[in-house]
């Protein structure tokens, strides 16, 4: 019975899509503090669909973030979510503001940064308006056509969507950030939504670090199964804080136990496009390549000089990495 009035409800915002003005909702991802590098890009993503833009952030304690997000160039308003059930994204409780919020103000998109806690929520919420979600949108052709990557990005495809709400998640590394200052936008609170109570926080293990983040790193030095160990990650680790760097690793070397897996670069751990991407002893696996081909100069390491990472590499050394990272770090 919920199913179809559902469906119903979709065909009936189907039938009055035509006469909806343009309309984008925004899911900003935060830490309590700023708004992530993802979020700006998403918001310069729904800027290019047309219409109002609205940020919606979530989170009893970010009220902060709420008044920095409405001054971000392109935004037309954004909504704060402060019940503290919103605190850590449970995709249940996420999932029922954003139907709440779609039917309260009927926007013709959503759109959230491609990230872990969006792939939980948004097939959820898709389910929920019984619309098809579009994932890692690359670029936007206009408000009903859309590019993603497919076969691990070895081929974009174009894909048109007929739904009566545009329901994406957008990659970073695709659009430029939106300007953080600019804007003048009212923070209003979010629409009232019914909790589901089915999934409680229990604690959560944080890895702190003085590095910057993976994804918004202008330099990455990556490492993988060549390292032979975990405690040869340090060799990393001191070049990239000589250069200002983060370090990332391929799946190969998370799957070993050598780092933690919020280091994993590719097609199932975290796509970045930083100024120089220096990959030691990773031999260029397709699903590696996917996570990092789009980075603005690409340095390898590898003492095979066959390794796959080669084609992608603007600047390739053919040398043991136990002997060309020391003399490299030194000589910076």
């Amino acid at each position: 019975m919920l199913a179809r009035q559902m469906r119903q409800i979709g065909r009936r915002a189907a039938a009055l899509s035509s006469a909806r003005s343009l309309s984008t909702l925004v899911v900003a991802e935060h830490n309590l503090k700023d708004v992530t590098g993802g979020t700006l890009s998403a918001v310069t993503a729904a800027s290019q669909l047309g219409g109002d833009v609205t940020v919606l952030v979530l989170g009893s304690q970010a009220a902060g973030v709420a008044a920095q997000a409405a001054k971000i160039a392109g935004v037309s308003s954004v909504l704060h979510a402060a019940d503290a059930k919103y605190d850590h994204l449970i995709a249940e409780e996420v999932t029922e503001l954003l139907v709440a919020a779609q039917q309260a103000n009927q926007y013709t998109h959503i759109v959230a940064p491609s990230s872990n806690a969006s792939k939980n929520y948004i097939p959820r919420v898709g389910a929920k308006l019984d619309v098809a979600p579009i994932s890692d949108v690359l670029a936007v052709a206009d408000k009903d056509t859309f590019f993603r990557p497919m076969y691990a990005g070895n081929a974009i495809a174009k894909v048109t969507s007929s739904d009566a709400v545009k329901l994406l998640t957008v990659r970073p590394t695709g659009f430029e950030k939106a300007a953080a200052e600019g804007g003048s936008a009212a923070v209003s609170p979010a629409p009232e939504a019914p909790t589901v109570g089915k999934t409680a926080f229990v604690s959560e293990e944080v890895s702190k670090s003085e590095r910057p983040d993976l994804t918004s790193a202008r330099v990455v030095i990556a490492g993988g199964r060549g390292l032979k160990s975990g405690d040869n990650f340090e060799l990393l680790y001191k070049l990239a804080d000589k250069l200002g760097g983060a370090v990332g690793a391929s799946r190969a070397a998370v799957d070993a136990g050598y780092v933690p897996n919020e280091l994993q670069v590719g097609q199932t751990g975290k796509v970045v496009a930083p100024e120089l991407y220096v990959a030691v002893g990773i031999s260029g696996a397709i699903q590696h390549l996917a996570g990092m081909k789009d980075s603005k100069t690409i340095v390898a390491i590898n003492k095979d000089e066959e390794a796959p990472i080669f084609q992608v590499a603007d600047y390739g050394l053919v040398a043991d990495l136990f002997t060309a990272v020391p003399e490299l770090t030194e000589k910076i």
